[in-house]
């Protein structure tokens, strides 16, 4: 089974277990190792089996590819941050906390990419706390993001992953934390990356494969020092200290099975997308799984 998923952390803990065969009657996994927006552009041309991709995708591409209930990234706590180089003063709620410091009116913003969960909750945010909107939108890869506001190369980044941890390390301050918000204003997790297959491996190979990546995610729990070696080979660069809080921040119980809050959370992000006109209208049935 051709897969593709990135080699950040909770990619790499959640598949350990699968990718090396550990799981009873699962179908081998022949991976691919890319970066979220690639595995977007794959999905969105057909490519490959099995792929984790953001949930702002999902609209053009669940005619070919069934959502699975399991394998992905949601949570709370855990949503994108925009960072500046400025500290802000705050605010007394979440609000005018954003008001306040949503400078941005007319400012250029770094996006890892315009096809992101993160960017779709940036653009909802920024709909409802920044007057006049935000300038110019600039994409590069999400790695480029901190020391490009750092050197004034931008006014403003949209970071994800282990970058809520790093951000002082670059004299970065938070301006607001989309997940944060997306949370105080729907109660619901914030949805990042989801796990889609092929319709025409068929509803029982699809099966097969939602209880293969449920089954992997368990054994990554049961045994954590399993997948460390693993872990730490993919992401080279990654304090293992840093790689143990995304690990711990993003598989999560929706890792396992998304559950009625975890679908409530995807159909909310895609229907107010689609009233802003960021992404196309799901169908009734679009994230229905066999």
């Amino acid at each position: 089974m051709r897969i593709a998923y990135s080699p950040c952390p909770n990619d790499t803990f959640v598949f350990h277990a699968w990718a090396h065969g550990l799981v009873p009657g699962a179908p081998p996994l022949d991976v691919t190792f890319a970066d979220i927006d690639v595995t977007n552009g794959m999905a969105e041309r057909g490519e490959l089996d099995v792929l984790k991709v953001s949930y702002a995708v999902l609209p053009w591409v669940l005619d070919d590819y069934a959502l699975l209930p399991c394998g992905g990234a949601l949570g709370r706590g855990c949503g994108p941050l925009v960072l500046t180089r400025e500290p802000g003063h705050g605010g007394t709620s979440l609000l005018e906390r954003s008001r306040e410091l949503g400078g941005l009116t007319g400012r250029t913003v770094a996006v890892p990419s315009e096809r992101s969960t993160a960017y779709l909750l940036f653009r909802l945010w920024a709909a409802d706390v920044v007057p006049g909107g935000v300038g110019e939108v600039v994409v590069m890869p999400f790695h480029e993001i901190m020391p490009a506001v750092r050197d004034g190369k931008v006014d403003a980044g949209l970071v994800i992953h282990e970058a809520r941890f790093t951000y002082g390390q670059y004299g970065l301050h938070r301006l607001a934390d989309m997940g944060e918000y997306w949370e105080a204003t729907t109660g619901l997790p914030i949805p990042l990356g989801a796990i889609i297959a092929k319709r025409s491996l068929g509803a029982d190979t699809l099966k097969l494969l939602a209880e293969s990546a449920r089954a992997s995610v368990r054994m990554a729990w049961d045994d954590p020092g399993a997948s460390r070696a693993y872990v730490r080979a993919h992401a080279q660069e990654m304090d293992p200290a840093v790689a143990d809080r995304h690990i711990g921040l993003y598989v999560n119980d929706f890792t396992a099975d998304l559950g009625e809050d975890g679908y409530a959370a995807v159909r909310a992000l895609l229907t107010r997308a689609a009233a802003e006109g960021l992404v196309p209208p799901l169908g009734p049935d679009a994230l229905s799984f066999p």
